[in-house]
């Protein structure tokens, strides 16, 4: 293909399941354009405490560069009411899990496994799923994943805050964040404002089962099964979960690898998500 033609966009397509344990979950699925399914690497990406936003270009990017992802929505971030369905750690891990094996992710991949992608908490998740099956997990890239807690730097409480006050936390350049976290929505017509808030208080009620108070479920004890080349991409920016925990998250996995991005927050995925997709292309195709 010469430099002035145009690659096919990725396809894009939702799908609604309901896994043996009957949680009905939408699934996203980015394909590159013309790809054999059978023949193109599987990425089980996982979203975090904010769901997946209008336009994701990461996951858009990584689709554009030849990979398959499958990108469920958790309860609480969708129309269906599975919420009470979930109610630990072990729960979110093996949601994840039956995932996979509804969509058929298992038998399909290559013998190099599954790979795994997660944000904040999906990436807590994803390393859990990790540490339950290594086996059936080819490579892992978490963005800038909770589950851990070092006294020294201790992560803000996001449950006590109020919207306004989110951007600032989240996103290395504030004024970046209230245009993404807003959606472009006015909060100043009070129905607008009550719908993001009946949402926000019922997604909170989900996320507090596994980072509420603390974001911290033993995961450490558990990281030595997680035998998988894991990359882990973090803002330089992130005031939320700071760099320290990316040297702790090393520190904790067998095989890891740290890359920081900068200008970027603890939502580096919208924030610079051109390098995010480099990254983590690049460790999931080597």
């Amino acid at each position: 293909m010469s430099a002035t033609d145009t690659a096919p966009a990725p396809t894009f397509e939702e799908v609604v399941i309901t896994t043996r344990r009957s949680v009905t979950a939408p699934v996203r699925i980015y394909e590159p354009a013309g790809a054999d399914v059978a023949g193109t690497a599987t990425v089980l990406a996982l979203h975090g405490a904010g769901g997946w936003l209008p336009g994701e270009p990461v996951l858009d990017g990584l689709a554009a560069a030849g990979l398959r992802v499958v990108a469920p929505v958790w309860p609480a971030w969708s129309e269906h009411d599975d919420e009470d369905r979930l109610s630990d750690m072990q729960d979110f891990a093996l949601h994840g899990w039956d995932v996979a094996t509804e969509m058929r992710l298992l038998s399909g991949t290559s013998a190099a496994g599954l790979h795994l992608m997660g944000h904040s908490m999906g990436g807590m998740i994803a390393a859990e799923m990790a540490a339950l099956a290594p086996q059936s997990v080819g490579r892992m890239a978490l963005m800038c994943p909770a589950g851990m807690w070092l006294g020294d730097h201790p992560i803000p409480d996001i449950f006590a805050m109020l919207p306004y006050q989110l951007a600032e936390v989240l996103f290395a350049d504030p004024n970046v964040g209230e245009e993404v976290l807003t959606g472009g929505a006015d909060f100043s017509d009070n129905e607008t404002l009550t719908r993001f808030m009946v949402a926000r208080a019922r997604q909170q009620g989900m996320a507090g089962k596994i980072l509420f108070p603390i974001p911290n479920r033993r995961f450490s004890e558990r990281a030595y099964r997680v035998t998988v080349p894991t990359l882990l991409v973090w803002g330089r920016q992130d005031r939320l979960i700071p760099p320290a925990y990316a040297d702790a998250w090393q520190a904790a996995l067998p095989d890891a690898t740290v890359e920081l991005v900068d200008g970027a927050g603890h939502m580096l995925p919208y924030e610079q998500p051109a390098a995010v997709v480099a990254a983590v292309t690049s460790h999931l195709t080597n």
